[in-house]
């Protein structure tokens, strides 16, 4: 009764901060979220729902997607509403500023976001400060990108450096490889270019097994904008290339619906309901061109409890919500989960 409590107070708190620009309006809920940091109540969850997935035990199946909390900043006050992972990031080895603001934009009618961030971040060395004082002991997962100045040719250097840097404070590894506002990262997502960026991790990613006696799983995040015979070839190249996962999908660079919901000229990336079929198509076609064992992680337009159910059906392992998080608050997690609990409680 408690929780429900402090959900219905984040939530009645949502209608003041939708009146502020979208990135103000997400400062300020992190800094409201830290201030309940230690008096959240905790949820229980049953071992029935428990997931392992790449090697790592998660306590549940839902997780926070990368760029809510792009530094680590805020991981403990956020872990304490109940995911079972964090993403953070995306981390890149310098601190940059990103895109010039305004650079978030709400589409509330259809429950959407439109960012052009641009990897605002950091850097490399910032994280890791904040990973190794971290009190949040659920799973950590690390989302990776180059900086925007760094050449495309040059892009593996960027991937490996912040791979080297933060791996030891890392559950996991995520990919960056398709947000749609870094000039020219989506190249990155097939064939040569995808292996000179995954090839020298997996071999760091082994050699730190090794010699640190830890494995830290890879995932590789993508578009929700492939066809078909993309990924196909995505998904041939991912076993080849040995990686542990893949994350489905990122934002959506499918803007023209909402042209006049957005100041003239804007682009950038998608996220929200309108991305759900998008994602769930990608998630299905994946899933039955890899091994029933390759982890996916869904996401893209999670909003409700059914979206939630519907992600896992088609083959998502766990589930990460954003654009539904930002829009419903702490009461999007006891919804998710509690209809998690009720479909593995079913005979």
């Amino acid at each position: 009764m408690r929780r429900a409590a402090f959900s219905a107070l984040a939530s009645a708190a949502l209608p003041i901060l939708t009146r502020l620009a979208p990135e103000t309006a997400h400062t300020l809920g992190l800094a409201g979220l830290e201030c309940l940091r230690g008096l959240w109540p905790r949820r229980e969850v049953p071992l029935r729902i428990a997931v392992r997935c790449a090697g790592i035990d998660f306590s549940h199946p839902l997780g926070l997607a990368a760029g809510f909390d792009k530094n680590a900043d805020h991981l403990d006050a956020l872990g304490a509403l109940g995911f079972s992972h964090i993403e953070i990031g995306t981390v890149t080895p310098r601190p940059q500023p990103g895109n010039a603001r305004p650079r978030m934009f709400r589409v509330r009618e259809s429950q959407a976001l439109v960012n052009r961030m641009g990897f605002n971040n950091k850097g490399a060395e910032h994280v890791a400060a904040r990973l190794a004082r971290r009190a949040y002991r659920g799973v950590v997962g690390v989302s990776i990108g180059k900086n925007f100045d760094t050449p495309i040719e040059r892009a593996a250097e960027d991937y490996l450096q912040v791979f080297r840097r933060l791996h030891q404070f890392a559950d996991y590894v995520a990919v960056n490889l398709s947000s749609p506002n870094t000039a020219r990262l989506r190249e990155l997502q097939s064939g040569e270019a995808l292996e000179r960026v995954v090839a020298p991790l997996v071999e760091a990613r082994d050699a730190a097994a090794r010699s640190q006696g830890r494995h830290v799983p890879i995932f590789v995040k993508i578009a929700p904008d492939l066809d078909a015979g993309q990924l196909d070839n995505l998904a041939a190249q991912l076993r080849t290339l040995s990686v542990d996962g893949v994350i489905a999908t990122n934002t959506s660079n499918r803007l023209e619906r909402f042209a006049s919901a957005l100041p003239p000229g804007i682009t950038g990336g998608l996220s929200g309901r309108p991305v759900h079929e998008l994602s769930l198509a990608v998630i299905r076609r994946l899933r039955a061109r890899l091994p029933a064992e390759f982890p996916i992680i869904g996401v893209g337009g999670i909003g409700d409890a059914a979206t939630a159910l519907a992600t896992l059906t088609a083959g998502a392992n766990l589930i990460q919500v954003y654009t539904g998080f930002a829009y419903r608050a702490a009461a999007l997690i006891d919804e998710i989960l509690d209809a998690i609990e009720l479909a593995h409680a079913a005979p």
